[in-house]
């Protein structure tokens, strides 16, 4: 019997813990998601937020292991280490040190989020919950300190942050990116801002809501994450990278896989796949009818099991089905675990389509793709037919372990997934369909010179998709002066939707100058370029992960599923008609079927769904064979010893501090006995304070600045100086 997995209900009640059923590592990775749905939905920030969580976490774990190794603890700078004894008991001390990692790194993310009051409630509530005083704050593992050792490591984490290359004390935003295209308003017919028809366009709304529910301020986003490759990585490699610069901005670009298809003059047949790619994107708008009469069986019988050459682009149009839709795939003949074969279910193409669309467009309260894959491992963790041996071999692992080390593995192939794929996004600044087909759609049809409105630059005429309104046309307006133009047959927009019941818009004809992407009228499509898909990679990439790490390329019992019900699941307009069960066999059946769900959207053409593929799956294995060294042992424990440096780990804690909560400074004993002095600057090189060591190990700091901000903190003595920055808040 298949066990029915609710995102929704995951998504949208408070986060699940439970403090008797799940470990320690799976309900901080619970407020985590819970932060995120009620963060800026920013993937790149937040894959990276998981993947450090994660790290944290499982540092906190290996430094109480015999066999692994950690991951930063002892590795970097930020995060020097110096050997402790301990003598108490293991298990306890994980999850104490565990708790105070994921709590202090947690706090200091979310610290500025829309919903920071609730979100810093919740994981205060956990941490006390569990038995945790959140006024701990001592860093001095030396003696032993579960609390302290946490503490130490979620600072770490927090220091290393700032140096990642992710311009965390700029709010992650871009140092020089800047975009050719002038704002498009989708509200107003076609799109007159349209400079360079290959490069990516922002888009300009009345009230613009992100994909976690928050409004953004003056109705546009600049391009989230345009310089995102010179983020450190978990498990890219140089020799796969490569600088670009554009301008006054500098690029790595991890895995390049070419120039995706350009609007250009001078070569006909690359301009032809330009027009083949969002032409394609059209027709599977034309899908998203319940009422066409056209029935699918979405079952693993019917479904799944797709093979593409992952070499040859020139495959595209023999892999994807331009006018049925979906891609070639060859479906499973009998469930694995059962021996039996998959019963079919045969659903509305049109429900069927919409449901995808909405189910992998993680919106509205998203933890968007990278947290979706975690809510997925999550659920997969829940199967009582998981074994859950470390790639499907040996003993038998339990919770706790096997939470750690599958977050860490999983998180480090989503970080470079998000870094891989956005050095591409940003190096390439490539259109969206949004722009190019009302774009194309401006400058004529393509295909008849003899016919009106002809351009080398227009769009393809496809009898049945996409023709020119002539004078009779319902469209032409009522003094004809819209004869001549493109039409398309396309879901119909937001416009059609009708309030408040949502009757669905339907597909019909419309100009395609007003074309939209079935999507939200205050989101229409995502706020950064479009080539590679980052859910095509992020999916892919967790796919492999999950196969790896299960030993086993099906989810548990051989089937997952989800259930969209009746007229309750769809938020863009009422539906679906019937109950729509999602069902997958392979965990790369899902990540398939995600990556579809983006071109059925209209927010992805194919080239970019199969060039995320490609990639996720080179990120996914490689960070699997990159973690199974620390998860091994196989490297050595300590690369980035400390015994000399008179600072144990940062000189203000915790950094950034809060005004109400007490600021410590620790130096070695050794060294503050010989007269240490503690001063703090603002940024003009002003001197504000000097203290001095109120004990063998440092003190508290009693003097706070009177206004929130970023400040110079310096520590010194006879033949030494260590300086820090210190950000404030509020």
């Amino acid at each position: 019997m298949p066990i029915i997995f609710l995102f929704i209900t995951i998504i949208l009640a408070s986060p699940s813990v439970c403090l008797g059923e799940y470990s320690v590592a799976r309900n901080w990775n619970e407020v985590a998601l819970a932060a995120i749905r009620k963060d800026f939905a920013r993937p790149v920030v937040h894959a990276r937020n998981l993947f450090h969580l994660s790290t944290a976490m499982y540092d906190a774990w290996a430094a109480y292991d015999s066999v692994s190794v950690s991951y930063l603890l002892g590795r970097v700078p930020s995060c020097s280490f110096q050997k402790f004894d301990f003598e108490g008991e293991i298990k306890s001390s994980r999850e104490e040190a565990i708790s105070y990692a994921a709590y202090r790194l947690l706090s200091h993310r979310f610290s500025k989020s829309p919903n920071a009051m609730q979100t810093l409630y919740a994981f205060d509530s956990l941490l006390s919950s569990l038995g945790y005083d959140k006024n701990f704050v001592s860093i001095d593992y030396r003696d032993g300190s579960p609390a302290a050792l946490g503490n130490y490591i979620g600072n770490c984490l927090i220091e290393y942050g700032y140096g990642d290359g992710a311009n965390e004390l700029g709010d992650y935003k871009n140092l020089n990116y800047t975009t050719v295209n002038a704002r498009i308003r989708p509200d107003i017919s076609g799109n007159r801002g349209l400079i360079d028809p290959n490069r990516w366009q922002p888009i300009q709304l009345d009230v613009f809501i992100d994909q976690s529910g928050n409004i953004l301020p003056g109705g546009s986003s600049d391009f989230i994450g345009a310089e995102w490759g010179n983020v450190a990585p978990f498990s890219l490699e140089k020799e796969f990278g490569a600088r670009r610069s554009r301008g006054e901005a500098n690029y790595m670009v991890y895995h390049d896989p070419g120039p995706p298809p350009y609007l250009d003059s001078l070569n006909i047949h690359i301009s032809e796949e330009y027009k083949w790619n969002f032409s394609t994107v059209i027709k599977w708008s034309s899908h998203l009818d319940p009422t066409d009469n056209i029935f699918w069986d979405i079952s693993p019988a019917g479904m799944g099991n797709a093979e593409v050459s992952l070499t040859e682009k020139d495959s595209l149009r023999m892999f994807y089905r331009s006018e049925n839709g979906g891609h070639n795939s060859f479906g499973h003949k009998k469930n694995p675990f059962t021996g039996e074969p998959y019963e079919s279910q045969l659903v509305p193409r049109g429900d069927y389509v919409r449901v995808l669309s909405e189910f992998w467009a993680d919106g509205p309260n998203s933890e968007t793709p990278p947290g979706h894959w975690f809510v997925i491992l999550n659920y997969v963790s829940d199967r009582s037919e998981l074994l859950k041996q470390w790639g499907g071999r040996g003993r038998v692992l339990e919770a706790l372990e096997w939470d750690i080390k599958a977050y860490f593995v999983l998180g480090g192939a989503l970080h470079d997934a998000a870094i891989a794929a956005w050095s591409i996004k940003g190096w390439y600044d490539y259109i969206r369909p949004l722009s190019a087909i009302r774009g194309l759609a401006g400058s004529g049809q393509s295909s008849n010179p003899d016919l009106p409105n002809y351009s080398l630059h227009g769009i393809p005429l496809i009898p049945g998709s996409i023709e020119l309104i002539s004078a009779t046309d319902s469209l032409a307006g009522d003094d004809g002066e819209h004869e001549g133009k493109v039409k398309v047959r396309s879901w119909r927009g937001p416009d059609y939707v009708v309030e408040p019941s949502r009757i669905p818009a339907g597909v019909g004809w419309i100009r395609a100058e007003d074309w939209w992407p079935y999507q939200r009228a205050s989101f229409v499509t995502p706020p950064f370029a479009g080539y590679v898909s980052g859910h095509s990679t992020f999916s892919r990439a967790a796919a492999e992960v999950l196969t790896m790490i299960t030993g086993n390329p099906y989810f548990p019992g051989g089937i997952g599923e989800f259930k969209a019900e009746k007229e309750k699941f769809l938020s863009f307009e009422s539906g679906p008609s019937i109950d729509v069960v999602l069902q997958w066999a392979t965990y790369k059946d899902a990540a398939d079927q995600c990556g579809l769900s983006r071109i059925w959207g209209g927010i992805h053409p194919p080239i970019d769904d199969i060039e995320g593929r490609r990639l996720g799956e080179q990120i996914g294995v490689k960070a699997f064979s990159h973690a199974e060294q620390f998860i091994n042992g196989s490297l050595p424990s300590l690369l980035v010893p400390n015994a000399l440096d008179p600072v144990i780990d940062a000189i203000i804690f915790p950094n950034p501090s809060l005004r109400i909560r007490q600021v410590e400074w620790r130096v070695r004993p050794e060294f503050a006995s010989n007269g240490a002095v503690l001063e703090v600057y603002n940024l003009l090189g002003q001197l504000l304070h000097t203290g001095l060591a109120n004990n063998l190990g440092g003190g508290t700091l009693e003097y706070i600045p009177e206004s929130a901000g970023i400040y110079i903190v310096r520590v010194r003595g006879r033949g030494w100086e260590r300086t820090r920055k210190w950000t404030l808040l509020r």
